[in-house]
């Protein structure tokens, strides 16, 4: 029997792609929900959702006092009503065919399946050298606290079981980094080591419309994950790229 399963995809501004992959995943599995969780666009992505009238699809608008990529992904989980809950992205950098795979994986008793990059060569070579390093510098530490880690720990699409992970998330709230992208990372810190992961491999692909939000804060709040030394060296970085770190995490001024 095939669990239940709500896609979540976070979004901002996202308007030229956003009813294209609601219609994509609705006509490949029709069984599915898709829950928008938008941080406050300004464009037309609310209506171009409305338009489409499926009561499947949802665009939830989230407080925009408690905006972030990390806290719509994490809230969109904890509000799923279904037996499973995944995070994929809004511009068909993950394929919709992969989506499948992982349910299957998650229908054969996984906590959580992480969608596995063949190559992460669709991000140009700069970042994707960028992405392995910082991706190597991680589990180092989460190794060193006895941290459970998986391959390609930067993926943003992988599946949770959902009462596995709702009390994670609702018992951890105010310690994950919200406006954070490295989500499954961070759910990995507070996860059980002991966990049943899988994995399913698939193509990594390009963005099909609009502009990506990458910017200079999202490899700080990557470090800042970190525990203390990762604290440390997200100052480093910060201090690289001209970014107020103290701007950023205002709580830890001295």
């Amino acid at each position: 029997m095939t669990g239940s399963c709500t896609i979540v995809i976070p979004t901002y501004n996202e308007e030229k792609n956003i009813a294209n992959i609601a219609r994509a995943i609705r006509a490949e599995y029709p069984d599915f929900k898709i829950l928008f969780m938008d941080d406050n666009s300004t464009d037309r992505s609310r209506e171009e959702v409305e338009a489409l009238n499926d009561p499947l699809v949802t665009f939830y608008v989230r407080d925009p006092n408690a905006r972030g990529l990390g806290a719509s992904v994490l809230q969109g989980f904890e509000i799923a009503d279904t037996d499973y809950a995944m995070c994929m992205d809004c511009d068909f950098q993950h394929p919709v065919s992969a989506l499948a795979g992982i349910v299957a994986e998650m229908d054969k008793g996984a906590d959580l399946c992480v969608g596995q990059r063949n190559s992460r060569m669709a991000m140009g070579l700069k970042r994707t050298l960028g992405s392995e390093l910082v991706e190597a510098y991680c589990k180092f530490f989460f190794m060193i606290h006895r941290k459970q880690t998986t391959k390609d720990m930067m993926s943003g699409l992988f599946a949770i079981r959902c009462d596995v992970f709702r009390p994670i998330i609702q018992d951890n709230w105010d310690n994950f980094e919200l406006r954070g992208w490295k989500v499954l990372m961070d759910l990995l810190k507070y996860a059980d080591r002991r966990m049943d992961v899988h994995y399913y491999r698939y193509d990594f692909g390009e963005r099909a419309e609009g502009v990506s939000h990458l910017n200079p804060k999202v490899p700080i709040m990557t470090f800042h994950q970190l525990w203390g030394f990762g604290k440390v060296t997200a100052k480093i970085v910060a201090k690289m790229y001209g970014v107020d770190y103290y701007e950023m995490y205002p709580a830890e001024r001295k």
